[in-house]
């Protein structure tokens, strides 16, 4: 018996939904890159704390 072990339910992410030589969208290989996705969860935070920082320093008054 050599039957297809594949799962083709819908929305179960297997079969035959997409041609095989259709590239992934963007979106999609961003949000499957898990390193990428941690990589920016701590990058922008710090880049936008910096960024607040720095603001925040300009906006102190100078002495007189």
């Amino acid at each position: 018996m050599s039957e297809n072990p594949t799962n083709t339910a819908p929305g179960s992410g297997g079969g035959s939904g997409g041609r095989a030589d259709e590239p992934l969208p963007f979106m999609q290989r961003l949000l499957d890159n898990h390193f990428l996705l941690l990589a920016l969860g701590v990058a922008i935070p710090a880049v936008l704390y910096v960024v607040w920082g720095i603001v925040e320093v300009a906006n102190i008054p100078l002495a007189q």
